[in-house]
């Protein structure tokens, strides 16, 4: 945690309430940023030592490590802003690992010009994210570029979690007569953010699902047959599927009409000539489970709030191996190719 170190005394932050570049300098105003932004956030032992690296314990066996950049645009957005997304991301990434996450790194670049006001909302989401996830962020950096060079601000966080014991999950695994099951409605975070970029009014509220799945995760591991567990986020439902159909060597056969979607994410996709199928999520756990269990888990998932609306949403074949198709209602199968791009970039 280089540049959050000095000891020194801490003056107000600029006047004008935005960042500058000093602060960025690892100077005084570094400093007083660290320590009337950020130290009050994530205050923990294992940060407050603000060494040059954090030193942390963790249980014997197995870690699972990730990293991430977020730059989504805009900053805010219905259900979530940059810094939950930061946190949700690599938790999640974590957690579909199979992996208990434990610790968090992140490194923020700011722009000159940025409100040191929204730069604390951003924090402040950040921390309640992290307790709700129970994980601690215990190192970080700052750096500033000049007015222009970037878009507010951009932060890449990086993770550490611990595997239990024997517990090994892969997307090489999925099996011939496997189910699929998803945690609940699909697309949800790329229309909040499509809704906020073109001020789209639903008559509905419509947020992200941006949310920390370690629970929701936990209760998968527990189910017997679990094959693996993948987050769907950039490409969606349809992107992952494909990985998981890849590695594996399987087909998959989707049922449309099966998969959750709420109306404003249709209506949306729709209006724009978007599949809900391809758009991003941030809070839904898509998994592979035996058949004999893919009941008992849906049961489990729907017991809690993130997963009220799981459901088995499709299965794995032998035919057509390393392809996905879905079918609709009236029985015509399609294949979900991988897109060339986003269907939405700078949405995570």
């Amino acid at each position: 945690m280089t540049d959050f170190a000095l000891q020194c005394p801490a003056p107000a932050l600029d006047a004008a309430g935005l960042i500058v570049l000093g602060h960025g300098s690892g100077g005084r105003l570094s400093h007083e940023l660290l320590r009337q932004v950020f130290l009050p956030a994530f205050q923990n032992e294992e940060l407050s030592r603000l060494e040059d690296s954090a030193r942390v314990s963790v249980s014997r066996g197995e870690i699972a490590l990730t990293t991430d950049a977020f730059v989504v645009s805009p900053v805010e957005f219905p259900g979530g802003d940059i810094g939950k997304l930061a946190v949700c991301g690599t938790v999640n990434d974590l957690a579909v690992s199979g992996a208990t996450p434990l610790f968090l790194t992140a490194s923020f670049v700011l722009e000159e010009g940025l409100s040191i006001a929204l730069l604390s909302r951003i924090v402040a989401s950040m921390q309640r994210c992290c307790l709700e996830a129970c994980v601690k962020l215990v190192a970080g950096d700052t750096k500033v570029v000049e007015r222009g060079k970037a878009d507010q601000v951009f932060i890449t966080t990086s993770g550490v979690g611990v595997f239990a014991e024997g517990k090994r999950l892969s997307i090489r695994d999925a099996r011939p007569g496997d189910c699929i099951l998803i945690s609940g409605s699909v697309g949800d975070h790329g229309v909040a953010i499509l809704s906020k970029r073109e001020h789209l009014e639903f008559t509905t509220d419509l947020e992200s699902d941006c949310a920390p799945l370690v629970e929701l995760c936990r209760m998968l591991r527990e189910t017997q047959g679990l094959r693996c567990m993948r987050d769907p986020t950039r490409g969606g439902l349809a992107t992952a599927l494909h990985e998981i159909a890849q590695a594996s060597g399987v087909g998959i056969l989707l049922e449309a009409a099966a998969v959750p979607v709420k109306p404003a994410v249709r209506g949306a996709c729709e209006l724009f000539g978007f599949d809900p199928l391809y758009m991003a999520n941030e809070g839904k756990v898509l998994s592979i489970i035996a058949e004999s269990e893919a009941e008992h888990a849906v049961r489990r998932l729907r017991e809690h709030p993130l997963g009220r609306d799981a459901a088995i949403i499709g299965r794995v074949s032998e035919e057509h191996p390393g392809i996905v198709r879905a079918r609709s209602a009236s029985g015509y199968c399609q294949e979900l190719r991988l897109l060339a791009s986003d269907l939405l970039p700078r949405i995570c």
